[in-house]
């Protein structure tokens, strides 16, 4: 009866909790099993970024409670951000839920797991379902234990959590609390500890990411504490490439955009959230920047990178948007040219203040906006890749694609490119020369020379 079923909604977060979840029950003697149908305990680590993510997985636990009609000792947990946003009120409409476990309190999972099953193994009913939302000050240290596969060479690594930030269509601050960040040398630790294990490709974590420690550490010499962060990962031997998610613009001042230039191991992939490009609808967003402030960010990091790709976050049918207001967003979203987007058509999220403006965009507005976006992106995105034909490009070997006909691997501007190779290639740097493209997805030929690994 140890065995457990994760499944994980939303962002890479919310991956990255639930791995450090999985760590901490596998080190406690659960067994982590692929296919839910096989559990005994069934986990959901849920988002509440967008209405829609939160509907689905209330959906699934429905469906899954009834399960424990047939099986009362089946046990089904509620975690992460959903969890903390809507706290006991989730008993209304899932009585049968046994956990209901807040964003700081991932690391309790596996005590409150073994007090389940020592119930039950005495003979004795679950009884209530065990709720905590507490916050706890150090919540942010506990996400740091690893689940690797075999041969696995990139992971994420939690730096940060918690926003201060006050975004008036967000519930981040709501469900992840403040920001707080963990000490830079156990972030550098971890860092080496998963370079000895084989990881090459370190992605950093954060609400928003580039506060890292602002109230930590020192500025040294211009240098704020994020790009120190930076400079001491780059120094590990072991790791080859370094990636950071998520950034606010506010955070790109002119160390970061130096640190593209020499910190040869960050790679020229920046993912720079957009949101609007209405200075209006920006300052109702209560966004601390304007659309001129953040094209001359993108300009100065092509100045820097001229091969820089960029990937960016859109809220189309914000409340009071006006047509002006989008074809100032859509003006921007051409001038950037972005390789990836995340394009969202605005949810209403109670406890928001846009939640509660009257001025409510219509859905058949929205849904017209995303698609003008879309297509754009993918024009983009496949004229950038056409000029790839024939260049050859360094590929961090990730291992065989899905179907195991091919291998695949990542460029350093975050394209997924597949191409022929052997295992003991992975986990090495290659140079792949691209022969064929689609919108989203690089093919090519892998070059004898190959590069150092």
């Amino acid at each position: 009866m140890n065995r457990v079923h994760i499944k994980t909604y939303g962002c890479q977060m919310n991956e990255r909790d639930s791995e450090a979840v999985a760590a901490l029950l596998r080190a406690r003697g659960y067994r982590l099993v692929p296919d839910e149908c096989q559990c005994d305990i069934l986990l959901l680590n849920t988002c509440s970024v967008r209405d829609a993510a939160e509907q689905k997985a209330l959906g699934k636990a429905a469906n899954v409670a009834s399960r424990k009609k047939k099986n009362p000792d089946f046990i089904l947990g509620i975690l992460g951000c959903m969890a903390q946003n809507r706290g006991t009120e989730l008993l209304d409409r899932l009585p049968d839920v046994d956990l209901i476990i807040g964003t700081h309190k991932f690391y309790q999972v596996p005590d409150y797991l073994d007090n389940l099953r020592a119930a039950q193994a005495a003979g004795a009913p679950i009884g209530e379902t065990i709720v905590d939302l507490a916050e706890e000050s150090g919540s942010q240290n506990t996400i740091r234990d690893h689940v690797l596969e075999e041969k696995q060479v990139s992971a994420y690594v939690s730096i940060q959590q918690g926003c201060n930030m006050a975004c008036s269509f967000c519930i981040v601050p709501k469900t992840r609390g403040d920001e707080r960040s963990r000490p830079m040398a156990e972030i550098v630790r971890e860092c080496e500890e998963l370079a000895d294990r084989g990881v090459r490709e370190i992605t950093l974590l954060g609400q928003i990411v580039t506060s890292y420690g602002r109230r930590d550490y020192v500025h040294t010499c211009g240098i704020t504490p994020f790009v120190q962060l930076l400079e001491r990962i780059n120094s590990i031997p072991g790791i080859r490439r370094i990636r950071f998610t998520s950034p606010h613009p506010r955070g790109f001042k002119s160390d970061l955009i130096e640190a593209y230039g020499r910190l040869d191991k960050l790679c020229e992939y920046v993912h720079l959230p957009l949101q609007s490009g209405s200075n209006r609808i920006l300052k109702a967003m209560n966004r601390p920047y304007t659309m001129e402030r953040y094209r001359q960010i993108v300009d100065d990091l092509r100045a820097v990178r001229p091969d820089m790709y960029f990937s960016t976050d859109v809220i189309v049918g914000f409340p009071g948007e006006t047509e002006e207001d989008f074809a100032q967003t859509r003006e921007l979203f051409e001038a950037c040219n972005y390789d990836m987007a995340f394009i969202f058509k605005y949810s209403i999220r109670s406890g928001t203040p846009a939640g509660d403006l009257a001025d409510q965009t219509p859905d058949t507005v929205k849904e017209a906006r995303n698609q003008v976006l879309l297509t754009i992106l993918a024009q983009n995105s496949a004229r950038r890749n056409a000029l790839l034909v024939g260049t050859a490009l360094e590929v961090l070997v990730e291992g065989p694609d899905r179907k195991g006909l091919r291998y695949t691997g990542r460029t350093r501007g975050n394209r997924v490119v597949h191409f022929a190779a052997s295992e003991r290639q992975i986990g090495e740097l290659v140079s792949v020369k691209i022969n064929r493209v689609s919108t989203a997805v690089l093919y090519g030929t892998l070059e004898l020379a190959g590069m150092e690994s």
